[in-house]
Formats: structure tokens, sequence, C-alpha cells
């Protein structure tokens, strides 16, 4: 299928050219487009959109639909080099920068690119070693029940704590290690450690606190993946309903039907499911009534215009409606302002998390917060 897909994308490479150009494929997944008697950068541009139109169209393959993103970088004879191998590089410099970008992008090549990609291969280079050093860690952000001000659990984010740069937050490295392979021994870390804590603030006498913890693509589709969660939920001892992972609409729309498969698997294990990032993805109605999940979480970025965007507002209200017909929780993610916590309240929302609470922190602060709870009576 793959090889099959290969030949789709030539072909519409070859239908987006004119006869004096030259399509070739240079390896893996990656083409070369050579634009002949190229008189102005725009020309270049106009091919370049027209190839990602071309591409981003669903490629038919053995009856199934399949949905790709392309990333084009640019560079221009003579500015940018006197002969192919330096054009290709920076071609191939440009590219990589498409893809930091967000994909199904094009870019001229620019001289601080070089800057930027030496940078990337230097963090690429230490993050290859960071997990054999005990460089990560995970800092905890508490979720609140909105109407009882309880403590309903703590979400695991990973932090690299990089040895000369100090602090990393997962935005800078994450994408790195799903492009390098690493993603998937850095998410076995973070479900071992989560699952850690959560035994190590029972025995501490705090209760149980269930741990969410959020789960990369590639890792979703791992084989091991289901076997993974059972063997560490039997080495720690964490109850499974005291674990909840966390997946975005993206993942659990890339193949629906074997979606709901493993869902189910992880469900009669015990497992909590939640939506993360709901409202950003493509998940049709019809699916989040099979997707077997608990609770969808509600992307940071409707919620902080609620009080300012009636639109925003509206949605928010909408999605809200939408998880207490499916009866699932619905969790409001970047809750800064009083205003926005009102707002949720009203409309019903079940729990929130965000600034308004508490940042992030390491886990003997959020130790402290349980601790503060529990004197309280404000962990559920």
């Amino acid at each position: 299928m793959g090889d099959k897909l290969l030949q789709s994308v030539a072909a519409r490479l070859v239908t987006c050219v004119r006869r004096t150009d030259t399509v070739s494929r240079l390896g893996g997944d990656e083409f070369v487009v050579l634009l002949s008697q190229v008189e102005h950068g725009e020309d270049a541009a106009f091919s370049a959109r027209k190839i990602l139109r071309a591409l981003s169209a669903p490629h038919i393959i053995d009856g199934k639909s399949l949905d790709i993103n392309a990333s084009v970088g640019v560079s221009t004879y003579p500015n940018d080099g006197p002969d192919a191998e330096t054009l290709i590089n920076k071609a191939d410099t440009a590219m990589y920068e498409a893809k930091q970008i967000g994909r199904n992008n094009f870019q001229f090549f620019r001289q601080d690119m070089h800057a930027r990609l030496a940078d990337r291969q230097l963090l690429e280079a230490d993050l290859r070693y960071a997990l054999g050093r005990n460089e990560f860690l995970l800092h905890y952000q508490p979720k609140y029940n909105l109407r009882t001000k309880q403590i309903t659990g703590m979400e695991a984010l990973i932090r690299w704590a990089h040895p000369q740069r100090g602090i990393i937050s997962p935005g800078q490295f994450v994408p790195i290690a799903e492009e390098c392979g690493l993603i998937l021994p850095m998410g076995r870390w973070v479900l071992l450690e989560a699952c850690r804590q959560a035994r190590a603030w029972i025995d501490a006498g705090l209760g149980v606190v269930p741990v969410a913890v959020n789960v990369s693509a590639s890792e979703f589709a791992d084989k091991d993946f289901i076997s993974g969660v059972r063997a560490v939920l039997i080495a720690t001892g964490i109850e499974p309903a005291n674990l909840e992972l966390e997946l975005t609409e993206s993942v659990l729309m890339e193949d629906a039907e074997s979606t709901v498969r493993t869902l189910g698997a992880l469900k009669a294990m015990g497992v909590r499911l939640a939506i993360d990032d709901f409202g950003t993805g493509y998940s049709s109605f019809t699916y989040l009534r099979r997707f077997p999940v608990d609770a969808l979480k509600l992307h940071q970025s409707f919620v902080q215009e609620i009080a300012a965007d009636p639109g925003d507002a509206s949605i928010v209200s909408a999605m809200i409606n939408i998880g207490q017909s499916l009866k699932q929780r619905v969790i409001a993610e970047g809750v800064e302002t009083l205003a926005q916590l009102n707002f949720l309240q009203h409309h019903g929302c079940n729990e929130g998390q965000g600034f308004y609470f508490s940042r992030p922190v390491v886990a003997e602060q959020a130790e402290k917060l349980i601790e503060a709870a529990l004197r309280e009576g404000a962990v559920n």
C-alpha cells in the first residue's frame, strides 16, 4: 500500500509541472522537483501551492481513502547556490522549516534557517540520551470539580531538564521525539512514572488521586500499547479506574474502526478515557457515540475567549451540552479568570484546570496542594 501511495503522489506531481520540468524521487517519502526557466520566485510559489493542493486530495489506495500531509522547501539558482547539491541541501532545510510550522505549507530558503536547523539537530542528539540520563521529569496540574471545588485528579505533563538549556517545554521536544522514533520509550516512561507517583501519594496517606496521561498517535497505534498499560498497572498496584488516558480527536479518527476496538479493550480493562483538545479535530457524532470515552476536554482556545467572544461562548455551551447528552464528564482546559469560571459553572461544565487554579507543578508541590485540599475536605 505504501508503494502504491508513492506512485499516486508521483503521478500527481507530474501533472503539476510542465513537460520541460523534472520530477524525481530522492528516497523514502521525499521528492525533488526541478523547475527550469523560471524567471520569478512567485512562479515557484505558484507551483508549490499547486502541488500542495494536488496532494491534499484523498488518495484512493486499494479501496481505502488516505489523507496525507506534504511540506515543500524551495531554493533558487543562483541566489541560494551554484550547484545541484547546494540547492538540494538548502531546499531540504526549507522543507524542514515548513514541517516545523505545521506541514501542508511551503517555505523559501532563508539564511537564518541554517541556525535553527543546526540547533534542532543538536537538540535531537541530546534528546537521544535524555532518557538514559534521567533528564525527564513530570509536572502535575490539578483538575477541579467546578461545583464542589474538590481536586478530582492530576494531569501528568512531561518536562525536559536539559543540563545546559534548563527546563524545556514539551512543545519544543515532543515533535522531534515523534519524528525520530523516541516517542514510544518516552511515552512508556511517562505512564510508569505517573502511576508510580500516584502510588506514592497513596502510600503517603494522601488517598487516591487519579492521574491523567496524554497518549500520542504512535503510542496508541503500537501493537504493545494495551499490554504495556496493563503491565504498568500491575507493577504499580494502581487501580485501572484511577488512570485516565487522554487522546486527541485527530488520533482517534486516524483509523476510527480500529480505534473503537482499542478503546473497547482499554475500557474492558477498567481504564478511564478522555478525548483531549475536543473541538479542534474532526470527530463525527457517529463515532462520538461509539467511542467508549468518559470525558471530553475542551481546548483552551475556546475557553479563553468565552467572556469576550459571543461566538466562542455559544460553541463552548454547545460542546458542554454534547458531553452531557453523551453522559460524559466535560473538562475545561485553560481556565484563567473568574469570568471564565463563572460561565463554565453556569453552563454545567463538570471540571476545570488552568492557571486560575494552579500552574503545572513538580510532584512535591502537587503533594502540598493535595494535603491542603485534604485539610479542607476538598479531595474527591
